[in-house]
């Protein structure tokens, strides 16, 4: 696996089906399954993993592709960033598309794929913050034929958890039909890690927007109240245009939503001012939110 390595990997598995790659997992409860391996390589060569087996996802064909099903995209959990990213997946989920083709150099976005950037869980993790905003589940598959759903929110919160022997199948998107925008700040020029992202998604049949922001908590942030209040500004049955002081006023609630104000201490007096990275920070998530919302509108 890697010329650092102490200790080679004693069997690898490639099973041909979803079905079968759980119950190579059931009968190595130690095995670590791999798809693109991105993550799990880089941990293995920095010495932090040592996996005993390995279960690859590369020969299952029903995992690298997508179908309809009753108004959602069903999205195969190995599909690859450079294959989501081509305007066919572009016309289809808009900002899912945008992520991917953010989401780092072309070796990253050839191999990387859908259900690792899930399952790795990444605070910077481009995909998650789309699939926040869209409210998308995963359907896990587990031992027997079993398939069970769950909200992607839920996974990334840590509120439900993969059990032994389960694998993310298929993430269930439902298609809007709506425009949607992806924008992220980097620290260097180029493909890179984001500081910060903002996922924006139109659902005119609700009449609600939808705003995910990435990279600067464990899990995508989700504004409630700053989406409601944006929705209800919209004139959603003309041109849907807002004057720049609302979008600002959308980017400020946004942020002040996800990068708060220091608590004040419990002795009562005043809370502490925001240090100047956290206001940059803060700063930046609100012009992503105003470029993002502004590029949907329009």
């Amino acid at each position: 696996m890697t010329t650092h390595a102490p200790q080679a990997t004693q069997s690898v598995t490639l099973p041909a089906s979803l079905d079968e790659a759980v119950a190579a997992l059931g009968a190595m409860p130690a095995a670590v399954p791999v798809a693109g391996g991105t993550d799990l390589m880089a941990a293995v060569n920095k010495g932090l993993l040592r996996p005993s087996a390995l279960v690859g996802l590369g020969r299952i064909s029903e995992l690298r592709g997508w179908h309809y099903q009753d108004g959602h995209a069903l999205l195969g959990a190995g599909l690859t960033h450079a294959r989501m990213g081509r305007p066919d997946f572009a016309a289809l989920i808009p900002a899912l598309a945008a992520s991917a083709r953010a989401a780092g150099p072309p070796q990253i976005r050839n191999a990387g794929t859908l259900g690792g950037n899930i399952v790795t869980s990444a605070p910077t993790g481009d995909a998650l913050p789309v699939l926040a905003a869209l409210e998308a589940e995963l359907v896990v598959a587990g031992p027997g034929g079993a398939r069970r759903e769950i909200p992607v929110s839920h996974l990334l919160a840590g509120r439900e958890m993969l059990e032994p022997a389960e694998l993310i199948g298929f993430v269930r998107v439902p298609l809007l039909h709506a425009p949607q925008v992806f924008l992220k700040a980097t620290g260097r020029t180029g493909p890179g890690r984001a500081t910060a992202s903002v996922a924006i998604v139109l659902d005119p049949a609700r009449r609600g927007v939808r705003c995910a922001v990435g990279a600067i908590a464990p899990m995508p942030l989700r504004p409630l109240e700053a989406e409601q209040w944006i929705a209800s500004l919209i004139d959603w049955d003309g041109e849907r245009g807002l004057a720049p002081d609302a979008l600002a006023a959308f980017g400020e609630y946004v942020a002040a939503a996800c990068v708060p104000d220091n608590a004040p201490p419990a002795d009562g007096s005043e809370a502490p001012p925001l240090s100047p990275a956290v206001l940059h920070l803060r700063r930046t998530v609100a012009a992503l939110a105003r470029r993002a919302l502004g590029r949907a509108l329009s």
